[in-house]
């Protein structure tokens, strides 16, 4: 079994939309994106927030999700915190907390 059929999170996803930020925040640097691997780490970008992550492929009532930890800059500002995503459909759906600070639900569709 191939490492993407066994974790359906791997890959690259744009960020579609987030619960506390308008788009135009979300893409003002880059395109917003989230993106796991498969050595259990990634990398998410929106706005002026980005850190790498430390991600644990989980499962609860045999449904997959992922929960992830990470460190990075939040402005000018050393940044932390943790998160969670699952799937739904064809979308990712989850959750980004600031440590200390704001927090927000998002939308990713996976990125071509």
């Amino acid at each position: 079994m191939t490492a993407k059929k066994s974790n359906p999170f791997l890959g690259r996803w744009l960020i579609t939309g987030m619960e506390a930020w308008d788009q135009d925040y979300v893409g003002l640097i880059v395109p917003g994106f989230i993106a796991f691997d498969e050595r259990g780490s990634g990398e998410f970008h929106f706005g002026t927030v980005r850190g790498c992550l430390d991600c644990r492929l989980e499962s609860f009532r045999g449904k997959k999700h992922m929960e992830f930890s990470w460190q990075g800059v939040n402005d000018t500002d050393p940044g932390c915190g943790r998160g969670w995503a699952t799937l739904q459909h064809d979308e990712m759906i989850g959750h980004l907390f600031i440590h200390m600070g704001d927090d927000s639900k998002f939308l990713a569709i996976r990125s071509k």
